[in-house]
């Protein structure tokens, strides 16, 4: 139905959506409200979202923190043209710096505070199972991550640790089942303090972890 209305609400604010870009689910809130809490330990966080779609995430975080340096990435330059325009709704458009390329490639030689992401992690093997408004029509690209659901992560989690300054923070939406696997990656490539906030359901939705000092 919000293909059809052209439009999704997200954290109290109101998103153009395309069959370019996925739905913003609320459970994506709980992503938005964990990196917020993250932030208040800097006094200007630069933040990256990685995969920003319909830029729901960027465009929330800009306007919840005003002294925010936001930067938002997507490999799709349709995503990005549909996220450019919500970010002009939404009056945050001199407020995110929008890169065309992928994961973290378009800020290679940039440090941040904060890396997000709710990367593809669906696994292909569950593909039959999705909704059939969801396999159907949504784009496949930012939904599916390889057979397990993990291959985004893999090339995400060591590229933000180089990216990250001491002390900075990564906050990454995950999968139901997922939580032992990214908690292993995120261990492997260096992080401490990993952390699992879950959803209204009780299920883990959001891992953070910190590089550090």
């Amino acid at each position: 139905m919000q293909y059809v209305e052209g439009y999704a609400e997200f954290y109290g604010l109101h998103f153009q959506v395309t069959p370019d870009v996925l739905i913003p689910r609320p459970e994506t809130e709980h992503l938005v409200e964990k990196t917020i809490e993250l932030a208040a330990g800097f006094a200007h966080p630069r933040i990256v979202d990685i995969g920003t779609g319909s830029g729901a995430i960027a465009i929330a975080l800009a306007h919840a923190l005003s002294d925010a340096i936001v930067t938002a990435t997507d490999q799709s330059p349709a995503a990005l043209a549909v996220a450019k325009q919500n970010a002009a709704q939404n009056g945050a458009v001199n407020r995110i710096r929008f890169r065309e390329g992928n994961l973290l490639e378009p800020v290679a030689g940039e440090q941040f505070e904060i890396v997000v992401s709710n990367p593809p992690y669906v696994p292909e093997k569950d593909r039959d199972s999705l909704a059939v408004e969801v396999r159907d029509y949504e784009p496949a690209q930012a939904l599916f991550a390889g057979e397990d659901g993990l291959a985004i992560y893999r090339g995400l989690i060591p590229a933000a640790f180089r990216v990250l300054v001491p002390g900075g923070f990564i906050a990454l939406e995950i999968g139901y089942g997922q939580q032992a696997c990214v908690q292993s990656l995120l261990e492997d490539a260096g992080f401490t303090r990993v952390a699992f906030t879950a959803d209204l359901q009780g299920i883990p939705r959001v891992a953070s972890a910190q590089r550090g000092s």
